[in-house]
């Protein structure tokens, strides 16, 4: 497992992607978030305070047989994590934006924001992102969609864009 608590961005290895989850709570979503970032080749970000435990004995509670493939930074904060994003463009996730994650153009090497299952991004962090903050479309009556699931979605469609046209 590539693990790092430092916020020097490492240069040598750019994923496609960042996947950054703010204080994430449940250690099986943020299990399920790890296989899908194996899977999209992206770097997990996990930003301290967890609700839980990384000890080999909660993540195989958690399904986490495939964590040491996965490209994981632990960081103390979110401006941490953003200093060692460097020039990453950064979108924040939240179901209080006003943009639709459909109208934002993705590229390689952008970040995806997340925060915690109880309490989202902070108002402030939203505001401040202006464009960047975008949703996910809900219909009534659902609130808001399982952080696993959001990510996958958004995930996935930001590869899906970063990709058009290239061979793999």
């Amino acid at each position: 497992m590539a693990e790092s608590s430092q916020s020097v961005p490492d240069l040598e290895l750019r994923p496609r992607l960042h996947i950054v989850l703010v204080e994430p709570e449940i250690a099986a979503n943020t299990g399920a978030i790890g296989r899908t970032c194996v899977a999209l080749g992206a770097r997990l970000w996990l930003v301290r305070p967890l609700g839980f435990h990384l000890d080999s004995r909660h993540r195989r509670r958690a399904g986490l047989d495939y964590w040491e493939a996965l490209d994981l930074r632990l960081v103390d904060s979110i401006e941490e994590a953003q200093a060692g994003l460097g020039t990453a463009r950064q979108w924040l996730f939240s179901t209080r934006a006003k943009r639709s994650y459909f109208d934002a153009g993705y590229r390689a090497g952008d970040a995806l924001i997340f925060g915690s299952e109880g309490r989202g991004l902070s108002a402030r962090w939203i505001e401040a992102a202006g464009e960047r903050a975008v949703k996910i479309p809900i219909e009534a009556p659902a609130r808001c969609l399982n952080l696993a699931c959001a990510v996958a979605v958004a995930g996935y469609e930001a590869v899906r864009q970063s990709t058009v046209g290239s061979v793999t």
